[in-house]
């Protein structure tokens, strides 16, 4: 006799932070809050994909690195991004990846990338208000301030 298996049950629960959240409004604000998340000795070696999960309020809820690749590229997995944004309760999503070589043109993957997880956002209600790449001169450029979201 084959074995009864029912389905198991997830037990899901929430803590909400008591402290004030920091809020992102600009691009400016996304990208001095995540230079803190990304790490300075690496930039100009390998590429790193990290998302930045913000509440309705565009409120910080943390940020997540979602990858580390090398000199060319890195691999970003939407199954991994949107679990945590859902586990966070992530109403807006801001992306953010560093281009070793330092040059801000987004490659036609990025364009795609970025495309593919805004559509799968929608799905979920989770907005993509960003896409960041940064050099390893302290400089960015924005998705959104260019128009290219």
């Amino acid at each position: 006799m084959e074995p009864f298996i029912e389905i198991r049950e997830v037990k899901v629960s929430y803590n909400p932070i008591k402290a004030e959240l920091p809020r992102i409004t600009t691009s400016k604000e996304a990208y001095d809050y995540l230079c803190r998340s990304f790490d300075a000795d690496t930039m100009g070696m390998c590429e790193e994909f990290i998302v930045l999960l913000l509440n309705r309020n565009n409120r910080v809820l943390g940020y997540y690195k979602l990858s580390k690749g090398g000199l060319g590229g890195t691999v970003v997995d939407l199954r991994l991004l949107f679990g945590t944004a859902l586990k966070a309760m992530a109403s807006g999503l801001i992306l953010a990846h560093n281009h070793p070589s330092n040059n801000l043109k987004p490659s036609n993957e990025d364009l795609r990338i970025t495309q593919r997880i805004k559509d799968s956002g929608k799905l979920l209600d989770v907005q993509v208000m960003d896409h960041l790449i940064l050099g390893t001169n302290d400089n960015y450029v924005s998705f959104t301030d260019e128009g290219w979201l």
